[in-house]
């Protein structure tokens, strides 16, 4: 399949001039960019998905929430509602799967979503003194105060073509506009040359540091939020349910436990519907193993609620694996610095560079 993607680029052509003149209109002041009176920290990346920006997110949310009445605001990618929204609790369905598990795991937190990111942040504005964008990068319409760019370490080597032919949403170039960028998903450890090779790839402006982080993935918990005592070991037979957009790191994780793996995997954002969720159950049922477990990411785990499908899950071992951002070696020290500095003294919303 990605070899017939070739037969795209002319499409990627066009598809890249557009965005370049667009991005110029933008620049050029001809389309206009918003900026606020609160300070707004924007996380995004140029591909289409699986950078790591939920967990940045809520890696920010803990560094921020308790000096900060903060609010996040997304797109709500796949709710079925529309408009600005906040609530005491968020679904899947209403608010989207990354907003939803926001306020899950943050219920003191206003998780808003909105289509316009402008419109959303006028109404935050007000009983708010900070937004973090949720991938708002593309949103041009708001200019953001400090810019963080995610790019997934395991896709520096890839040609960096727009869509189709390509994963990108703008040219590369587009790293630019970012005061941050964050090669994300490394390995643990990364030996010196490999760093800067990374660097090398990115070829950052003099004032954009480069971080390196790693997924850190936490205990099992079950669907409430609770700890789970259950342990992988390696007669363990994993029924593993995905949606999301790279799920090789998490394949990749779970064979350091067990080989015998069954992985029902969907696109990213995919509504599980009655069927799917039949399917996984026959197949675990039919499975005569001693030791067997459902697991599945905290993202597909909202979009589990949906009240049809409870009925099924409650007969059914589904666990839930937590991950979270770490930054290698001391570089976090630095990373926060750098952006409660710009919170504090940013108050007008004015960019750093």
């Amino acid at each position: 399949m990605k070899y017939l993607r070739w037969l795209l680029l002319p499409f990627s052509l066009l598809y890249g001039l557009v965005v370049i003149i667009r991005n110029w209109f933008y620049d050029a002041g001809l389309l206009k960019s918003h900026s606020f009176n609160i300070p707004v920290i924007c996380v995004g990346n140029l591909d289409i998905g699986g950078a790591g920006k939920s967990p940045m997110t809520e890696y920010l949310i803990r560094l921020l929430k308790d000096e900060n009445k903060l609010a996040t605001l997304s797109r709500g990618y796949g709710r079925k509602t529309r408009g600005y929204l906040t609530a005491a609790t968020a679904s899947a369905t209403e608010f989207g799967d990354e907003p939803a598990q926001f306020k899950q795991k943050f219920p003191d937190v206003t998780v808003a979503v909105c289509e316009s990111r402008v419109m959303g942040i006028q109404h935050l504005k007000a009983d708010h003194d900070l937004v973090i964008l949720d991938d708002g990068y593309q949103h041009r319409a708001v200019k953001p105060g400090f810019s963080i760019l995610l790019f997934d370490y395991t896709r520096l080597e890839e040609p960096h073509f727009v869509l189709p032919a390509g994963n990108l949403r703008e040219p590369f170039s587009g790293r630019w506009r970012a005061d941050v960028l964050v090669v994300s998903k490394c390995p643990e450890s990364l030996a010196e040359n490999d760093y800067q090779l990374a660097i090398d790839k990115l070829q950052p402006l003099p004032f954009q540091n480069v971080f390196f982080t790693s997924i850190s993935y936490q205990g099992l918990h079950n669907r409430d939020g609770s700890r789970s005592s259950f342990q992988i070991t390696e007669d363990t037979i994993v029924f593993l349910l995905t949606g999301i957009a790279n799920p090789a790191p998490l394949l990749q994780h779970l064979k350091t436990f067990t080989s015998i793996i069954h992985h029902h995997n969907y696109p990213d954002h995919h509504p599980y519907s009655l069927k799917n969720i039949s399917k996984l159950a026959l197949e675990f049922r039919n499975s005569t193993a001693q030791k067997k477990v459902i697991i599945t990411t905290e993202k597909d785990a909202q979009r589990l609620e949906r009240p049809e499908l409870q009925e099924i899950l409650q007969s059914l071992p589904v666990l839930v694996l937590p991950i979270i951002t770490r930054f290698h070696g001391n570089s976090g020290d630095q990373f926060d610095e750098l952006v409660t500095s710009y919170v504090r003294t940013h108050r007008a919303n004015h960019v750093v560079h």
